[in-house]
């Protein structure tokens, strides 16, 4: 490794994997909420908080069904990392990936179609998957918070 290299690896946040574990579903947990208050506000008062029951309805389908078993591969990647990986390693890069077209996709639904049930019944759907299903991550977590590497 050059001089250069150790250079710039001096700079990486490099962190234990418990770190990565209380990361990666932080963000989850993190998202999650924003997303559902904020289809909760868009959803609106009064007669279309059914959609908000049928939101939670869908996400709870979507987090059993698809988001559970990446937050388990999310988890599986962090507990096979070695100490003093960098902390944007807590996702892959497709992952990464995924995660700025998902929200380039929210940003251009915002842009083109006025904020309100539809979106606001999409917002807290994903939002509730995203919140119910970083429970693995943070029973993973759980279980390392008092571990001695």
């Amino acid at each position: 490794m050059g001089q250069h290299d150790q250079g710039l690896s001096r700079l990486k946040p490099g962190v234990k994997r418990r770190v990565h574990l209380f990361a990666a579903p932080l963000l989850w947990t993190g998202v999650g909420s924003f997303l559902l208050f904020r289809g909760w506000e868009w959803i609106g008062p009064g007669r279309a908080r059914w959609l908000f029951l049928l939101a939670i309805a869908i996400g709870t389908a979507k987090s059993l069904l698809i988001l559970d078993r990446t937050a388990r591969r999310v988890v599986t990647r962090i507990v096979n990392l070695r100490d003093g990986t960098c902390l944007g390693a807590v996702y892959s890069w497709k992952t990464w990936l995924l995660v700025f077209l998902m929200m380039g996709s929210g940003m251009a639904l915002r842009r083109y179609f006025s904020p309100g049930v539809v979106i606001g019944t999409l917002y807290a759907a994903v939002g509730w998957a995203l919140l119910l299903s970083s429970r693995q991550g943070w029973r993973e977590w759980y279980r390392w918070k008092n571990k001695e590497d």
